[in-house]
């Protein structure tokens, strides 16, 4: 299911923005990872390691750049996902986004992986600019899900039998529909902030296996599910449950994963200079 809703402005939607910390734990574990490809070709089009990951949640990101030898700062709004990860051992500092305050520092990077939606693309790519070292790259992150057909088409049975209102349609059709209008609009905040090249779509096709009880542990961190009622909750992973078990007791899931990017000029434009 998409992760985002059907509303064209989800950054105002602070409410589901801030309620996956209300299962920190579960958050970690089930969710995937990003293709070590991506990890590999934004620290290469850096100009060093030091990186912002902007809404790091409980770390899954952060650890990746980590260990591919960058120098990472979280910034996450939500302080139960911040606290998970700092047990981790990362450095987060609690703030959203849009009102987090750089203090003089600048950095190579500043990323944002399955998080840039919940953020103000023009004052947040303003913001980026502040923190970006010349030729410093913003490059903010979404894996998209992929799913089989039969497997979508029998997820998207459960979700019309068991929350037949919502105003978006789950598993109804490609995943990347609702994602290409917030590539789009990323891009233009970044254009906006009169401080960028041209921005660029990196994609990575990938896949990983599923068994029943790994897709079930994933379902609840999907945006907006933690406010279904507890027995809407219920049945739905009930519904899901066996319709993977219909398809042999697993599936595999395909991600396109993408990446919109831009560095940052080399030298202040007129109206960046001006506009401090």
């Amino acid at each position: 299911m998409p992760t985002v809703p059907s509303e064209p402005q989800p950054h105002r939607h602070r409410d589901v923005a801030e309620s996956f910390g209300a299962d920190a734990e579960r958050y970690d574990r089930a969710r995937p990872g990003y293709p070590r490809e991506l990890v590999d070709r934004i620290v290469a089009a850096s100009p060093g390691p030091d990186v912002v990951d902007v809404g790091c949640g409980t770390g899954i990101a952060t650890r990746q750049f980590a260990a591919a030898g960058c120098r990472v700062l979280g910034v996450e709004v939500d302080e139960r996902m911040a606290e998970l990860a700092r047990r981790g051992g990362l450095d987060v500092e609690v703030s959203a986004f849009e009102t987090w305050d750089p203090a003089g520092r600048t950095f190579d990077a500043v990323i944002a992986a399955q998080a840039w939606h919940w953020v103000d693309p023009l004052a947040g790519a303003a913001v980026a600019v502040r923190a970006l070292r010349p030729g410093g790259r913003l490059a903010v992150f979404w894996n998209v899900f992929r799913a089989p057909d039969d497997i979508a088409a029998a997820f998207a049975a459960v979700y019309r039998r068991v929350v037949p209102d919502l105003p978006f349609k789950p598993w109804a059709g490609p995943a990347i529909d609702p994602y290409r209008s917030m590539f789009a609009k990323t891009a233009d905040g970044m254009r906006a902030a009169n401080a960028f090249g041209e921005p660029e779509e990196w994609w990575f096709d990938w896949s990983r296996p599923y068994t029943r009880d790994e897709w079930l542990e994933q379902v609840p961190t999907h945006g907006g599910h933690s406010r279904f009622p507890q027995s809407t909750q219920d049945e739905l992973l009930a519904g899901i449950g066996t319709a993977i078990d219909a398809a042999g007791g697993g599936f595999t899931m395909g991600y396109d994963t993408v990446v919109v990017t831009a560095a940052r000029s080399q030298l202040r434009s007129g109206r960046e200079t001006a506009g401090g």
